[in-house]
């Protein structure tokens, strides 16, 4: 069975696994695991930011960050099909007490004349504030689409104009770093926070981090533990991460191709294939996803019409083209 409905499904490599048996542990609570704290300072240092936090989570991560620069009462502005919109549970406005609107670009994409008309400055005791702009890159729902450095940058010279903070939801954007060429450092001077995901594309068995100020980290760290987010010995975990930054990162870049294979064979132009994520419309997603598991290859309905496949470190070239035989097979019936 070839398994392509998430990069999540990963396995942590023997190579992995054996960095993680070697891990020096302490308390973490305490702040006394010397495993994390490496992997803490190293990714805020990839970033060009202070500090980091470990969190087994994304969407935890993503609801530190958010709930770091938005208070309760105010708002957050981000795509339609955002993760932190469609894909958290509604934990923002469950646990932080903020609310959202939203704006609908083409493939994910950010559009700051929609931003800019959306947003709403502080006008006393009546209407509802923004605070924070988030962007996801790579966006998930959108296939995998990259957002580029510059709308970024365009977007950061209008946050500080308008006193708005930004917040990056960068579960992927280890790919768009690879698949672009973009420094993480120029990522991580478009956003005051951002969260990124080790168990993703980079095949660590649990793990992100929420990255930004000394002081947004100390206060997420106190949101984490009252979240029950506090942990121990988890150097283990944190140990898998350090692996995957260190030899799972430019592999991505065969992800990618195996992905725009995989479009292809379902009628998609491979230049629109940005990473490793490809999401096709079909009028039979239901079906279509039940036909494709029959003959040995998992996919994921996303949406009534909308297929969803990811390409990971557990996809062997062969294993997509054996996919994408079986995948327009399908397609021409």
């Amino acid at each position: 069975m070839i398994d392509l409905r998430s990069d999540t499904l990963t396995r942590p490599t023997e190579a992995m696994r054996a960095a993680m048996a070697r891990a020096e542990v302490g308390d973490d609570v305490y702040g006394e695991d010397p495993t994390v704290t490496a992997l803490q300072e190293r990714v805020a240092g990839l970033f060009g930011h202070e500090a980091a936090l470990f969190t087994p989570t994304g969407s935890m991560a993503n609801v530190l960050a958010v709930a770091s620069v938005v208070q309760p009462g105010e708002e957050v502005l981000c795509e339609s099909s955002a993760h932190i919109a469609r894909a958290e549970l509604g934990a923002h406005g469950a646990i932080s007490g903020i609310t959202m609107r939203t704006w609908t670009g083409e493939r994910g994409r950010l559009d700051l004349a929609a931003i800019d008309g959306l947003h709403a400055p502080d006008m006393g005791p009546f209407f509802v504030r923004t605070a924070a702009v988030s962007v996801e890159n790579t966006h998930n729902f959108a296939g995998g689409t990259v957002v580029a450095i510059d709308d970024l940058r365009d977007l950061r010279t209008w946050a500080d104009t308008t006193g708005t903070r930004v917040h990056l939801d960068g579960a992927r954007l280890w790919n768009a770093h690879v698949a672009t060429g973009t420094p993480l450092a120029d990522y991580g001077r478009i956003a005051d926070v951002l969260a990124v995901c080790l168990s993703k594309g980079l095949g660590a068995p649990v793990g992100s981090l929420m990255v930004g100020s000394a002081d947004a980290i100390a206060q997420a760290r106190v949101r984490r533990k009252r979240m029950g987010g506090g942990m121990r010995q988890v150097g283990i975990l944190a140990a898998a991460g350090a692996y995957a930054l260190e030899h799972h990162v430019e592999r991505l870049a065969d992800d990618h191709a195996h992905a725009r294979l995989l479009g292809e064979a379902l009628g998609l132009d491979p230049a629109d294939v940005d990473t490793n994520i490809v999401v096709v419309d079909r009028p039979d997603a239901a079906s279509f996803v039940a036909r494709a598991g029959e003959e040995g290859v998992r996919i994921a309905a996303v949406g009534p019409r909308a297929v969803r496949l990811v390409t990971h470190l557990d996809v062997s070239r062969a294993d997509a083209e054996r996919a994408a035989v079986v995948l327009s097979r399908l397609v021409a019936r």
